[in-house]
């Protein structure tokens, strides 16, 4: 996209993922605090970060143990 003197171009810039504590990563994948906690316990997710004693997650990789879990599921009753 070629820029215009009307438009001056944006800078690049890189966006540094956003780093969420585990009650509210909880919230956004549907799921119990405690759920977040097993997942951390059986390596299925990671915390990014800490804030304090708090854990700090990067929400996709929320969602990836979330889809994670539910492939898990589903394949472990049928």
């Amino acid at each position: 996209m070629l820029s215009s003197p009307a438009m001056p171009a944006m800078p690049a810039m890189t966006a540094l993922p956003a780093l969420i504590p585990g009650p509210l990563a909880a919230e956004e994948a549907g799921v119990a605090p405690a759920t977040i906690r097993k997942w951390v316990q059986l390596g299925h997710l990671r915390a990014a970060g800490k804030a304090g004693r708090a854990q700090l997650f990067r929400l996709e990789d929320v969602f990836a143990a979330e889809r994670l879990a539910r492939r898990r599921t589903r394949t472990s009753t049928a």
